[in-house]
């Protein structure tokens, strides 16, 4: 689990038996570039190759870092683009200008089946995708249409259980809507619900997740406060 309050990271066996910690609760941030503190770390991905432990950090600092799952050792960290994070002011976010060159809120991180990752910066309205070395691979603005407008603010993502892993579901928890995104190009192939408490209405759709059926699971923040399944038609992912 990733606490967003209390800066640290913790490890846990299925029936609850406690393994490991990273950071210090109630710690803080040394900043961006630390080796042993996080700052309200977001979401974790595990590579069960290597025993790495990814976590986006988060909603203080702006980096991914890398870590032994089993130790808690710190390897590697990376910024947007693959670069060293700053800390410093950033300019405002615009989608028409030039790209900014830090994460703003990295909000969550998934690895596919062909060594990439693929994290969620919220408050650049962005995918960015890596190599797991921390490489900048590609990325792209969240282009959905809706409501008359361009955007989408990538809240969590979640990838089709095909072995190509075509698609992602992606929750967009500012504009209260789940994504479809073609992977390879990241493009917006659909885009259901809007916002609303009666079912298959969301607010605040901040986690998603797919079981080996293909079945989606919508956790819903804030007033949400509810869990909802919904049955994924078949897609080709073209």
């Amino acid at each position: 689990k990733a606490t967003t309050d209390n800066a640290h990271f913790l490890k846990f066996t299925p029936d609850g038996k406690f393994l490991l910690q990273i950071g210090k609760f109630g710690m803080g941030t040394e900043g961006s570039n630390s080796t042993t503190y996080l700052g309200q770390p977001t979401d974790v991905y595990v590579d069960r190759q290597t025993d790495e432990a990814f976590i986006t950090d988060g909603y203080t600092n702006r980096r991914v870092i890398v870590v032994d799952a089993n130790t808690g050792a710190y390897k590697r960290h990376w910024g947007a683009f693959g670069k060293r994070p700053d800390d410093s002011p950033m300019p405002a976010f615009n989608r028409s200008g030039p790209p900014r060159q830090q994460f703003d809120t990295p909000h969550c991180i998934a690895g596919t089946n062909d060594g990439l990752l693929y994290v969620c910066d919220r408050g650049n309205q962005r995918i960015q995708v890596f190599r797991k070395d921390g490489t900048f691979v590609k990325d792209s603005l969240i282009n959905a249409q809706f409501d008359g407008q361009t955007g989408g603010t990538p809240w969590d993502i979640a990838l089709s259980t095909d072995p190509q892993q075509r698609l992602i579901f992606l929750a967009d928890g500012g504009n209260h809507k789940v994504h479809t995104l073609v992977r390879d190009t990241l493009a917006v192939a659909a885009t259901f619900g809007h916002r609303g408490r009666w079912a298959g209405q969301f607010e605040s759709p901040h986690s998603i997740a797919i079981d080996s059926k293909g079945n989606l699971f919508l956790a819903e923040t804030q007033d949400g406060r509810r869990v909802q399944k919904f049955v994924v038609k078949a897609a080709s992912g073209r």
